[in-house]
């Protein structure tokens, strides 16, 4: 609650601004302080004090939100110059970024890098930005420097000729080749990490020294490797943290419940190396809850291992999270751990913090309680296994298991699932493809990965417990790092609105933001031809989820308190909350640390570029394997639908394997397109022909370049014809059709697969 308001003085102070002259002096600063306003306005005394007052007024009405050293600016109001993330792309394949402080900041487009050397801006990293502001009104934000990792090293292929050594990069969107000295000890082929030394004349290449050799150009796994480097993963561990992590002991009970009688089990995929949760559920034999249940989530105790301030965990917290490719994982912490004692191994006993939750018939939860305690897993099951007894058809491993164990898991899932509903979390379908290698690491078969019920019962799971650890802490007072999901902004509605428009699907700007009404609106369309873009787009229009000191709520979920508790072994937001679980509940001596309580914000930041960065680098080597895969069917045709449009062509996701090319603008025809950004289309400015996004359409592919993951399609398809109730669309973003390169090769959405265990249901990341 917020403290009572001072009375405001009986009379006006001499020189005091009112209010509207008040914001509109702080909008032309851009960002200010409080003895900057009083000396603008010669304020002193009584008038200083007033001035206080109504400052304080607007940051509790909203108005003004914290920003910086020197005090304050209007809400969403942005500096000359700022440090920012990057976000998120949106539908037409342009960067978002955000300023990493301030609050409410608004998403701004980043314009195209221009002379700036080095790497093009991706996914994930943190820029120094000035931001301009257009003829448009709107805002664009322009490229100082890249942060975070240096913009002058650079990851590239050794290509050697009798005169010279020339590395080529393998991101796409760096340009040129970078000239190494003749007599490095290199071969043609290494993939090599690189230092800019000099960057010639306007014409002359650029001069570099060789850093690293990390692999080969022709190894199976080079792209999980080319990832790694190119956006700065940290790999491996210190020799103090193994050392650390070789010194530690099986658990003792001294300390904890005895668990072990419980027939707790792990659910997971079926080539899962570490097992973080396990779970139970048993009829509620308390006659004030008839038809309830109680569901037991235990979770492997890693800070029982993972001390604050100890080698372990000052690389846990730099790494953030394990990172999965499909050929390797890149740990959080140690294999002694992740895959010893912290993982939940069948008839091993573990530490393990657990939670025991009760819920009524109706499928709300009436209470809860953790506890530290030690457990012994009854079985190790993949979701496939326990999915297929519950249908009928149990193995020798399953079938015993089947009435003490897994129908009462099912059933309480069943009366949980009726929260859930009541509830009405987003219901957005990801399509999530997994990728098969063979032990030579190369690329079998791409297929689509299955959504079973088995999923969704460890995910509900989870989130409740996750929501039992964020109700503890609160109640208990204890700080904490929240996983925040905010609603969609109002640019993005307005941009749902005007492309549901172009589909004679109405949607009023002015409706309440609520989860219910996007899941109506896909329930609307589920059977009808739009059902997978207008899936795509309401994806596209939900902000992203991040780790937050502050809490706003989870807008997806529905929640109004949510954390990460479920995977302390591959997040390090969870072992934060485990420890303040400990500290709060006086559960033991290793719990919230002075460092950790004092450094939150910070590493609810770096926990939140790490994940970006992990997905940032997941989905880079997915492309360049889907690449590898899909080169030897040059000038094949495949059908796929338009999931892109940008002014320099439009971006086509493949039905058979879901992956994303271009079609260069340059080949869509002989005359000049116009870009609708409002009706997402390419028009022709003489016939009016369209593509718009959604369109199924036949490709042929036209190039495909393992090295950087990418993929160019020729269009075989005819564009729709003209569109006689649509807007004309606003000159000046025309692209021509029959010449030029159709602007650069970045990528729009990420590719439709994922890989690993990013989630235990298959991708997803709450």
């Amino acid at each position: 609650m917020a403290p009572p308001r001072r009375p405001k003085p009986t009379t006006v102070p001499k020189g005091l601004p009112d209010r509207e002259t008040l914001l509109a002096f702080i909008r032309e600063q851009g960002e200010t302080g409080k003895g900057d306003v009083a000396r603008h306005f010669g304020l002193k005394g009584e008038g200083r004090r007033a001035l206080r007052q109504m400052i304080k007024e607007l940051e509790d009405d909203g108005a003004l939100g914290k920003r910086g050293r020197r005090g304050f600016a209007e809400r969403g109001a942005l500096p000359e110059v700022g440090v920012a993330d990057v976000i998120e792309r949106n539908a037409d394949g342009d960067l978002l970024v955000r300023l990493t402080k301030g609050d409410d900041a608004p998403l701004v487009a980043l314009a195209p890098a221009g002379k700036v050397e080095g790497p093009a801006p991706g996914l994930g990293d943190r820029l120094l930005v000035r931001f301009v502001k257009l003829e448009s009104g709107e805002h664009e934000a322009r490229l100082i420097k890249r942060l975070g990792q240096s913009a002058h090293r650079i990851l590239g292929v050794v290509r050697k000729s009798n005169r010279e050594v020339r590395l080529e990069p393998v991101d796409r969107k760096t340009k040129g080749s970078l000239l190494l000295p003749a007599g490095e000890d290199v071969r043609d082929g290494d993939l090599v990490l690189a230092q800019v030394e000099s960057h010639g004349g306007r014409f002359a290449p650029k001069h570099g020294k060789l850093l690293e050799v990390v692999g080969r150009e022709d190894e199976p796994r080079a792209a999980s490797l080319i990832a790694i480097h190119s956006h700065g993963i940290p790999t491996g561990f210190s020799a103090a943290a193994e050392a650390e992590a070789e010194e530690a002991e099986p658990p003792v009970l001294a300390g904890r419940e005895d668990l072990r009688e419980v027939p707790l089990i792990t659910i997971d995929p079926a080539d899962a190396r570490d097992h973080d949760d396990a779970v139970y559920a048993q009829p509620d034999d308390d006659p004030k809850n008839p038809g309830g249940w109680i569901a037991w989530v235990a979770i492997a105790d890693v800070a029982a291992y993972v001390r604050p301030d100890s080698a372990l965990d000052r690389e846990a917290r730099e790494k953030g999270n394990s990172v999965y490719f499909p050929d390797r994982v890149e740990p959080m912490l140690p294999e002694r751990l992740s895959n010893g004692l912290c993982s939940l191994r069948e008839g091993e006993n573990r530490a393990c913090m657990a939670v025991r939750m009760v819920f009524g018939a109706d499928g709300r939860k009436r209470s809860h309680q953790f506890v530290r305690g030690m457990m012994r897993s009854a079985a190790k099951l993949s979701y496939e296994q326990a999915q297929a007894a519950i249908d009928g058809t149990p193995d020798d491993k399953t079938g015993p298991m089947l009435e003490p164990v897994l129908k009462p898991l099912w059933a309480a899932y069943a009366t949980m699932k009726k929260g859930r509903d009541a509830r009405s979390p987003l219901g957005i379908e990801s399509l999530e493809r997994k990728i098969t290698l063979s032990p030579e690491g190369e690329i079998t078969a791409i297929t689509p990965r299955a959504s079973l019920e088995a999923h969704r019962l460890i995910e509900e799971f989870m989130i409740q417990a996750n929501v039992c650890a964020a109700e503890t802490l609160e109640q208990k007072r204890t700080p904490l790092i929240y996983r925040v999901h905010d609603e969609p902004s109002q640019e993005k509605i307005h941009n749902l609105v005007d492309f549901l428009g172009t589909l004679n699907i109405p949607w009023t700007k002015g409706e309440t933001i609520r989860t219910d009404r996007f899941n109506k609106l896909l329930d609307e369309t589920r059977e009808t031809p739009h059902a997978e873009i207008v899936n795509e787009v309401v994806l596209r229009t939900q902000m992203q989820a991040i780790y937050d000191t502050k809490n706003i709520g989870h807008f997806g979920l529905n929640l109004a308190k949510y954390a990460h508790f479920t995977s302390p072994i591959r997040r390090y937001a969870d072992l934060i909350v485990h420890r303040a679980l400990i500290k709060a509940l006086g559960l033991g001596k290793d719990g919230l640390s002075d460092r950790d309580i004092a450094q939150m914000k910070g590493t609810a930041d770096q926990i939140t570029f790490a994940e970006r960065r992990a997905m940032a680098a997941e989905r880079d080597a997915t492309d360049r394997y889907v690449a590898a895969f899909l080169s030897d069917r040059v000038g094949a045709e495949f059908e796929g639908k338009i999931t892109g449009v940008t002014r320099f062509g439009l971006f086509v996701r493949l039905a058979e394997t879901g992956a994303d090319g271009l079609v260069p603008v340059s080949k869509l025809g002989g005359e000049y397109f116009i870009h609708d950004d409002r009706g997402h289309a390419l028009v022709g400015e003489r016939s009016g022909a369209r593509w718009p996004l959604g369109m199924t359409v036949r490709v042929e592919l036209a190039e495909a370049t393992p090295l950087t993951g990418g993929l160019l399609f020729e269009m075989l398809s005819e564009p729709a014809p003209p569109d006689p109730t649509a807007p004309r669309p606003r000159l000046g973003a025309r692209a021509r059709g029959d010449r030029g390169p159709g602007g650069p090769g970045a990528k729009g959405r990420p590719a439709g697969i994922r890989t690993g265990r990013q989630r235990k249901m298959g991708g997803k990341r709450r």
